[in-house]
Parts: structure tokens; sequence; C-alpha cells
């Protein structure tokens, strides 16, 4: 069960995300399925939202994943050599759990024995995110890796942090890599990626010694250096990994920067991996070869 959480938001921001593909020649026909529309939950109040698509679709229907995230299938059938989405959202975020409360968790060898042993009432929700995925194969490597932060009879949430600062120190953010298909094994091999495959990587992990933990996209807030302005699309988008506790929940941490996730951190959705909440995705007819611009900005809404 989650512990109680404080009732008045901290933040309130603002995110526009534009996605522009240029096609070499005409697209006759475009049909796509968005992950661009954000969730409320426990942590997260969605105020606003809009998504605004150039061409026009002929079909659009907004939906709900398996995993409760906001969709958006569109079908465009004006012929086309670019296409425009534009997302623009404001969400009020509240406090997360601190760095003193996630000390009480139990050790991690009984939140284990313990979704293993599901009884009657037990939570379901947690077992969809503690076996391999498209991205997060599970092996004998990660587990290793991880057990240097789970040794016996240490606490589960406390464990995490460690595994997360590991990940911080041990990894460099190099955006050239690797890419959507590189498996974890290079990633631990190489250490080098981007958030997704530190997230990815850390959720290998916890698969691996049998604990459970999901991918969740979104943004978060960046400081431009001091003294010079905020760069309107220059941020990007963010992943980072939830983890079970049976006594607080799902507790989200950051290993692309080290940290508890706590109020700068903006919830899109979540699944067992990138593939299950990817921004964009879908078929086109004609088309040839085609370039892609993301530009995003984060900002708080005064």
């Amino acid at each position: 069960m989650s512990a109680s959480l404080p009732s008045t938001p901290i933040a309130h921001y603002r995110v526009v995300h534009q996605t522009r593909y240029t096609y070499q020649s005409v697209v006759t026909l475009s049909q796509q399925y968005l992950h661009m529309s954000p969730r409320s939950f426990a942590y997260q109040d969605v105020l606003s939202h809009e998504v605004q698509i150039e061409p026009a679709p002929a079909e659009s229907s907004d939906s709900a994943d398996y995993f409760g995230n906001c969709t958006t299938s569109i079908t465009i059938t004006a012929p086309h050599q670019e296409l425009l989405v534009h997302a623009e959202f404001t969400v009020a975020v509240r406090p997360r759990h601190s760095l003193a409360a996630i000390s009480t968790a139990r050790p991690w060898e009984t939140v284990c024995d313990d979704l293993h042993q599901l009884q009657p009432g037990g939570a379901l929700e947690p077992m969809h995110f503690l076996y391999a995925s498209p991205h997060v194969i599970c092996s004998i490597e990660l587990a290793k890796y991880a057990l240097i932060s789970y040794v016996p009879d240490r606490p589960h949430l406390d464990a995490a942090l460690d595994l997360t600062k590991r990940i911080y120190d041990d990894f460099e953010f190099d955006g050239e890599a690797t890419e959507i298909s590189t498996p974890l094994k290079q990633v631990l091999t190489n250490r080098r990626g981007v958030c997704q495959d530190f997230a990815q990587l850390m959720i290998g992990c916890l698969r691996s010694i049998g604990l459970p933990a999901r991918y969740v996209s979104g943004y978060i807030l960046t400081h431009p250096p001091e003294g010079q302005p905020r760069l309107i699309g220059a941020d990007a988008s963010h992943a980072w990994v939830s983890v079970f506790c049976p006594e607080l929940g799902w507790v989200d941490f950051d290993p692309t920067n080290g940290c508890l996730v706590q109020h700068e951190h903006i919830t899109l959705g979540w699944g067992r991996d990138f593939s299950d909440v990817t921004p964009m995705r879908g078929i086109v007819l004609g088309g040839g070869k085609h370039s892609l611009q993301v530009n995003v900005t984060v900002s708080i809404n005064e």
C-alpha cells in the first residue's frame, strides 16, 4: 500500500514536444500510433493537453493501452511530404517519497520471496514487470552487476538507490554509442549509452535477480548555465526506472542522473521497456528516405 501523499502540488510545468518528419517523396498514406499524451496518477495531475497534427488526419481516436497510458491513433490520407505532430500540455507535480522514507523498505530478499509466492489478494500489477521483454533480456551478467548493490539483508530501496548511483558513476552518456536496438549486453560491456539504455540496463539488473521494475517515459526540467537563457526546443525526452516496493508502491529512480526522482520529472507513461511507450510509430506508403527533427521544451508554468 502506498503511503499518503501531500495533496498540494509543488510545481506546474509546461511541455512542448514537436516531431517533424520530412520525406524524400510523397507519402500517400500514413497510419501512426502516438504516446504523446501525459497521464494523471498519484504524483501528477494533467491540467491541459492538446495534440495538433499537420496534415490533418482523416481519422483520429484516443484510447488507453494495456498499461493505462493515453494513446492516439491517426490515419492521414492526404498526400504529403512533411508530417508535423505538435504536443503541448501542462501538469501539476506533487512531492514524492523522500530518502528517509525509502530507507524503511524491507530486505530485498523478503520482497522477492513475497512476490514469487503471490497469495490471493496480493499485488498482481508488479508481475507484469518481472520478466524479460523485447528490449530487456535478463542475464547472469546483469544479475552479477546488480548483486554488488543487492547484498544480503540490504533494504530493497536502499540497494536500488545504490544501483542507480553506480550506473551513473560507471557509465558515460554518449548519444552516438547506441541505437534503439542495441542489446543490453553491449551496453554493459561498453559502459556507454543514453537515458533509454541506462533505464533498461537497471530494469534488466533488477529483473535478473527476481525484482519487478518498469520503464518510465517522460521529461525532466533542465537548468541552463548560470546567466544564460533557456534555449527553446533544446530539451529532450527522458527515461528512468520505477521500482516496486510493497510498503510504498512504485518508487522512481533516475540512473542517468544518479538520483531518486523528485519534483522535476514529468511522466508521460510507463511500460515494460521503450517498445511499450514509443512516442510515435507506424507505417507509411511512399516517402522514400526521411529526416526526423524533434524539439522539446520543458519550462516552469507560472
